[in-house]
């Protein structure tokens, strides 16, 4: 039904629209690569997204003013109590859930166009069943994949209840019912001439059911360090299920926005497998984790671990030039990001050189570090990328490591039998002197002893990384006052 701007307006006008806001969204994304630009290039986007709705929402009036109130002020309560309930480390299950969101949005939406037409008199072609299809698969699987990624980094989600082997035998079935059921929904309506027929809408939500149960056994498997990788893919998914579903409807806008999300999500997907030195396919199929025995921690381990204090630590804050600062997920789970940023200014006012080396995959998903270091107001061009900051170890004083563990081990640089062989990561144990502040000597995700801990150079702070560092300000205030 023709809204108000479409009785007074030509058709040009709307795709003008759509122009200007996919020009919006490209603007955006340009801006937001880098940090000092990140917020103008947020709100460019956020503009141009809503420029879009605004116009297709008038040009088409396919809501009531009710309806459509009502739809803003719940999305808008809601927005905004996530906004604010939601700490920084449960970002990644956020972002997790909007992925699955978009996704499943996509898929109802594309559902809903296939009704539509057969509600009226349209056209089955080939060109609409099919983009229906593949909205629906993709959008299915990014749905319920991403509510299990979510769970998985939530903690309610556990392994996987099935063996390996009939995991892939049921990823394996449930492809097949989507694929065969999309290749009738496809077909079958282009043998009648494409007329329209209602027995033809249960094939659709086949293939959408199908792909949700494909979606749930290709995440349940995959561990919490693989987690970024799989974050990264489904955000992707869920803009390729947009861009799909914009071929559905004919939405020049939709299929830019999600071309934009879809190539962005597989570029970052892309980078964070070469960060682990792992394929994709290796990611959903292989798995990362080894099983080191109590035993080979212990050759590892007995009698070459050296304990320190806040107080030791301190005296070597004392005499140090240079200091690199490591952060990993326990830095996050205690919440230490503000002591670290505070220790930092400490430092930085008694003339000490301090940078931060980030890892790509350090945290739960892409640019976590980045995100909590920001939220404590520590500089940007104090975060130093692994290729950056890699070079510098051999000339630091001292590297903090705080709730890190992988993506310090030097096992990824010399145990090719390592299940994080070839790995990059941090070359830490190149500095003069290393502190590593842990709970305890457990592995990470890897599920393998980390060798640095018993380096010469090495000494382990144990504790929660909030009370370790805020024992180092304490101690460092004293000891400079």
């Amino acid at each position: 039904m023709a809204g108000i701007l479409a009785q007074q307006l030509p058709e040009q006008a709307l795709q003008f629209a759509y122009l200007v806001s996919g020009i919006m969204f490209i603007q955006g994304l340009r801006d937001m690569t880098h940090p000092r630009t990140a917020t103008r290039g947020n709100l460019i986007s956020s503009g141009g997204m809503f420029l879009a709705v605004a116009v297709t929402i008038l040009w088409f009036e396919i809501l009531t003013p009710a309806i459509l109130a009502a739809g803003l002020l719940i999305g808008g309560v809601v927005g905004a109590y996530l906004a604010v309930a939601v700490e920084t480390t449960e970002m990644p299950q956020l972002v997790g859930l909007f992925n699955g969101f978009g996704g499943g949005a996509s898929a109802v939406v594309a559902g809903a166009e296939l009704v539509d037409v057969l509600a009226g008199s349209g056209d089955l072609g080939v060109g609409l069943t099919a983009s229906a299809a593949i909205a629906a698969i993709i959008g299915s699987v990014t749905f319920s994949g991403s509510f299990v990624a979510s769970g998985k980094l939530h903690g309610i989600v556990g392994e996987s209840p099935v063996s390996t082997n009939v995991g892939h035998a049921l990823k394996v079935t449930f492809l097949g019912v989507a694929l065969v059921a999309g290749a009738v929904l496809v077909v079958q309506p282009s043998l009648f001439g494409g007329v329209p027929t209602a027995e033809w809408v249960p094939v659709y939500w086949v293939i959408v059911a199908a792909a949700l149960l494909l979606g749930i056994f290709l995440v349940v498997p995959i561990g919490g360090a693989d987690m970024p990788v799989v974050i990264s893919l489904l955000n992707s998914y869920s803009g390729l299920a947009a861009a799909t579903t914009g071929f559905v409807l004919n939405n020049t806008v939709l299929i830019i926005a999600g071309t934009l999300v879809g190539a962005a999500g597989m570029i970052l997907t892309i980078i964070m497998c070469e960060s682990m030195n792992r394929s994709l396919a290796n990611v959903f199929f292989g798995g990362l984790g080894g099983d080191d025995t109590a035993e080979e921690m212990e050759d590892i381990y007995e009698g070459q671990i050296t304990e320190t204090s806040p107080e030791e630590v301190t005296m070597l804050l004392e005499t140090a030039e240079r200091v690199v600062i490591v952060p990993g997920y326990g830095m996050a789970v205690a919440q230490a990001q503000h002591a670290v940023a505070e220790l930092v200014d400490l430092l930085e006012d008694s003339g000490v050189d301090v940078e931060f080396g980030i890892h790509p995959v350090a945290g739960r998903m892409p640019g976590h570090m980045n995100a909590l270091l920001a939220e404590a107001d520590v500089p940007y061009d104090k975060m130093r990328e692994l290729e950056e900051v890699n070079p510098t170890f051999s000339q630091t004083d001292l590297v903090i490591v705080t709730g890190a563990n992988d993506v310090v081990n030097p096992r990824a640089n010399e145990d090719d039998d390592s299940p994080i062989a070839g790995m990059p990561i941090l070359n830490v144990e190149d500095a003069r002197h290393v502190v590593v502040n842990k709970r305890s000597l457990s592995p990470g995700f890897s599920g393998i002893a980390n060798p640095l801990f018993a380096r010469d150079n090495t000494s382990m702070l144990f504790g929660d990384a909030k009370a370790s560092m805020q024992s180092l300000v304490n101690e460092y205030k004293e000891s400079n006052s």
